[in-house]
């Protein structure tokens, strides 16, 4: 009900965005005589804001075409590895015959598409062969292709770290530092020759009992019960994925906006200024920022719930008790090297919580540890922007290198 409730006004919108994009052609035109006047411009401004806050916005490109290797731009391909119902294994392959260190980025599966990593990768590339994992929109599979669960998603990334080699370093990204300590965890128990050689895990809930977030005490205040009726809908027909129960990504978008509405209405507010005063790189990019941040995908329902209840409510990772398919998680068997990175100001995962999996992995020498809380950065800083480019990276770069010899 709640997903077809959300369809009918998506289509109750388009009206509207139409006629705003009219408007907006209409009173920015050169053959409009008020298009150069402040009226004319604020009214331009106001229809581009209407229609693009009305538009539906689907899966973006990560538009990695080339990067700098040195003084040369080389031509960069993407490459899909492996295919699998619920995500793929995607390789940006740089046209160079330089070899450098082999990283996974683990992208968050968490509402947003793996482009949400567009700045992570691309500062990576001048000096990394880099792949990531491209999670699937779940109102895009069909129920044939069956269910997947936190379980699936360990499951996922092993058999990636196996087809990548023991050659490779991993990157996590916020949610996904837990399952990438579960497949390090198991990987190491079974003593498989093709573990990562390193696990870099940026902004991850390891342990939310650390400094709780907001998010952390809902889930914290709300029962499994109360998850499942009033936050998990159903497909409807007019997807592939048609009866699917799933957390609609719209949702997990609206649970964003609400955390910061503030900061959104104003970053319009600046873009209605950026425009009627014909600022265009400012208005570009907050056009690239919103293009990516508004658009979302389902998650399965069994997969959100079973991260809700082992993660954010049981703790069954920091308390030694998580047990998948059968497999007890011992993230004492990790002896990886190991980085976590933190961001002063996150509320998302509070500072602390990242560094939790030192703790939990006492076999690791301290040789082969570190960890860095990047000062006056929130969540998204830590893996975008010019302080994850000119600060961070370069750690997360140096600590790979620094046991890719190992």
């Amino acid at each position: 009900m709640l997903y077809s409730a959300y369809e009918f006004q998506r289509q109750l919108s388009q009206p509207i965005r139409h006629w705003a994009s009219a408007l907006e052609h209409i009173s920015s035109s050169p053959y409009n005589p008020w298009s150069g006047t402040w009226l004319g411009k604020s009214v331009a401004a106001s229809a581009e804001i209407v229609a693009r806050l009305t538009q539906n916005y689907g899966k973006p490109a990560f538009g990695l075409a080339t990067t700098l290797i040195g003084n040369e731009t080389v031509a960069v391909n993407e490459e899909i590895l492996l295919r699998k119902p619920f995500g793929q294994l995607l390789r940006f392959r740089r046209d160079t015959a330089r070899r450098d260190p082999k990283v996974l980025v683990v992208a968050p599966m968490s509402g947003h598409y793996a482009t949400l990593l567009r700045g992570t990768v691309e500062a990576l590339l001048p000096e990394h062969d880099v792949h990531i994992t491209d999670w699937a929109d779940a109102r895009e599979v069909p129920l044939d292709k069956g269910n997947f669960d936190l379980d699936d998603y360990i499951d996922y990334l092993i058999e990636f770290c196996r087809y990548l080699g023991p050659d490779l370093h991993v990157i996590a990204v916020c949610q996904p530092s837990v399952p990438v300590m579960a497949a390090a965890a198991l990987m190491a128990e079974a003593k498989d020759p093709r573990q990562p050689k390193s696990l870099t895990l940026m902004g991850g809930p390891i342990d939310t009992r650390v400094n709780p977030t907001v998010p952390n005490d809902m889930a914290m205040r709300n029962s499994m019960m109360w998850f499942r009726q009033n936050v998990i809908s159903t497909v409807p027909y007019n997807y592939p994925g048609a009866l699917r129960r799933v957390y609609p990504g719209f949702l997990q978008l609206t649970s964003f906006i609400s955390m910061n509405l503030d900061r959104h209405v104003n970053s319009h507010m600046r873009q209605f200024e950026y425009l009627i005063k014909g600022d265009d790189d400012n208005a570009d990019g907050h056009r690239a920022f919103y293009d990516e941040y508004l658009s979302v995908m389902d998650l399965t329902a069994e997969y959100y719930l079973q991260t809700i209840e082992v993660v954010f409510k049981e703790h069954l990772l920091p308390r030694g008790q998580w047990v998948s398919r059968g497999r007890k998680i011992e993230p004492a068997a990790i002896e990886t090297a190991l980085l976590t990175v933190e961001g002063e100001l996150d509320d998302i995962s509070g500072v602390g919580q990242t560094k939790a999996a030192h703790a939990l992995t006492p076999n690791i020498p301290g040789a082969r540890r570190v960890h860095w809380e990047q000062p006056r950065v929130g969540h998204y800083g830590i893996f975008n922007g010019r302080k994850w480019r000119e600060q961070i990276m370069p750690r997360v770069r140096d600590f790979i290198r620094a046991n890719d010899a190992r």
